[in-house]
């Protein structure tokens, strides 16, 4: 209120809550709900600030509790496993497309000897493919991976990846190398907010902070992370929005199990009717007061025990309050696997009443989810890649000629992402065979669903059809079933009309 509205509530409260009234009655007809400040929204407090502004003073915090959560929430877990076994899974599989066949198949073979572990880490420790799941993760939970590109010795090629965790960009920096551009949460950035190098805090091996830090231009790096908003600069756990939630299961689940662990819990007291004070005379297995002693005894299955006389037995039996967490903990898994795009069912893994046709568009809907991930898994192996061919050509492995002017045309690529078991088999199958046949989809898009190159695939195709004439085994009806008989046949009945 205002101060005219404080003198009119002092001359007349009458006037000065109906003035608040219609004030309120305006604001509404004006306003979103959203946007209103009535007893509903009053404590919802938000100001616009640009992303850093935002991130900045709770990416840490962040991250440390996402990581907390990793080491103890099986439910957090569950999210980052289901995101590794979707976005990598068994790995990607590399068809060289320069149009020169000998060409295609000499670097697809260095390739997979230069994922290797020996060859692609510096530390010697992942392949490539475990370097992928890694960095997964590390989106997941920290928000991004830092993968530098160091030209070292060693290995097939001088070419190899480190990975940097982005706890290791040092924020102390602010002084930076060129003139005019800017350091910001250990990244220089040019007058475009383009980032053009990067500041690496120095660490011995047990993790201690050394006092220098080291420049690392941009173009030997790689920041894997996702940007959302155009102010954005710097990585933010994929987590933040769901670790409440996932924090607040957890306790509810630690509860729940305390309180199960007590009521399953069974004790007997000992109702004395004598007083405490002694009795008269002594008997075996009596005590000093002439009372039978019940210290240190336990139930047992057909125990039969004397009591002493007047004595009753009372048992305390606990039962569990009789509340169902099933409803509740599946309501917030649901919500939790929503926040991070999946379904229920990727994220708790429980199948109970699930369709084949509800399982299937979950499926559909969480590769979506997916795609992105991969799409920016892809970018960054596709620059893995080209560095690999240009460090190959180099070194002399690879005989290029033109290479420099024909650079797209020797680096032109695409990877086969390894291809996940089927549903239902006979209805994918048969859905696929559909597609095929009424143009929906073509060989080469089943073939990249099955995880297998159409060439590669029509040559071993063609392979077992000409090992089988060479046997003498009709493998055509083995693979082609039917079809090839009733194609066979139309065949020889067309001949025979001719004739």
């Amino acid at each position: 209120m205002s101060f005219l509205d404080d003198m009119i509530a002092a001359v007349s409260p009458q006037w000065a809550y109906k003035r608040e009234a219609w004030r309120q009655s305006y604001d509404a007809l004006r306003h979103y709900d959203a946007a209103g400040y009535g007893r509903i929204n009053s404590h919802w407090a938000a100001v616009n600030e640009s992303a850093e502004t935002t991130d900045r003073f709770s990416r840490d915090v962040i991250r440390a509790r996402a990581r907390d959560l990793e080491r103890n929430s099986d439910i957090l877990q569950a999210i980052v496993l289901a995101y590794k076994r979707n976005v990598v899974g068994k790995g990607y599989t590399l068809r060289a497309n320069t149009g020169d066949d000998d060409l295609n198949r000499r670097i697809e073979g260095l390739w997979r000897q230069w994922c290797k572990a020996r060859n692609c880490d510096v530390t010697g420790e992942q392949s490539f493919t475990q370097l992928l799941r890694m960095a997964v993760e590390r989106k997941k939970v920290d928000g991004g991976i830092l993968f530098l590109f160091r030209h070292t010795s060693g290995g097939l090629v001088p070419f190899k990846l480190q990975a940097i965790e982005v706890d290791e960009l040092d924020v102390s920096r602010t002084e930076p190398r060129r003139r005019g551009n800017r350091v910001v949460g250990g990244i220089e950035y040019n007058a475009w907010r383009r980032p053009v190098g990067y500041w690496i805090q120095q660490y011995d091996i047990e993790g201690w902070r050394m006092l220098e830090s080291v420049y690392v231009d941009a173009k030997d790096a790689y920041f894997l992370y996702s940007k959302r908003r155009p102010s954005q600069i710097r990585e933010i756990s994929d987590m933040a929005h769901t670790l409440t939630r996932i924090r607040d299961v957890n306790e509810f689940i630690n509860a729940v199990s305390v309180k199960e662990r007590i009521a399953a819990c069974l004790a007997v007291l000992i109702k004395k009717a004598i007083p405490t004070g002694g009795g008269i005379g002594r008997s075996a297995g009596r005590g000093p007061d002439g009372r039978i002693d019940y210290a240190g005894k336990r139930l047992s299955p057909g125990m039969m025990m004397e009591m002493g006389a007047g004595d009753e037995a009372q048992v305390i039996d606990p039962h569990s309050a009789a509340t169902d967490a099933t409803a509740f903990l599946r309501t917030q898994q649901s919500l939790i696997g929503a926040g991070q795009g999946l379904s229920y069912e990727a994220v708790s893994r429980d199948m109970k009443g699930s369709t084949y046709s509800s399982a299937r568009q979950n499926a559909i809907e969480d590769e979506d989810t997916y795609a992105e991930e991969v799409e920016l898994l892809q970018e960054f192996m596709t620059e893995v890649y080209e560095q690999f061919v240009i460090s190959c050509y180099l070194a002399g492995l690879l005989d290029l000629p033109g290479f420099w002017d024909r650079k797209a045309e020797y680096l032109a690529h695409t990877w086969v992402k390894s291809p996940k078991k089927w549903i239902d088999p006979a209805k994918e199958s048969s859905a696929g065979q559909t597609a095929l046949q009424s143009g929906q989809k073509t060989y080469q898009d089943i073939c990249a669903e099955r995880g297998k190159d159409w060439r590669q695939a029509v040559d071993e195709t063609a392979e077992v059809l000409a090992y089988g004439r060479e046997k003498g085994v009709n493998m055509e009806e083995v693979i082609f079933g039917n079809g090839a008989q009733i194609a066979a046949q139309q065949g020889d009945d067309s001949e025979g009309a001719e004739e």
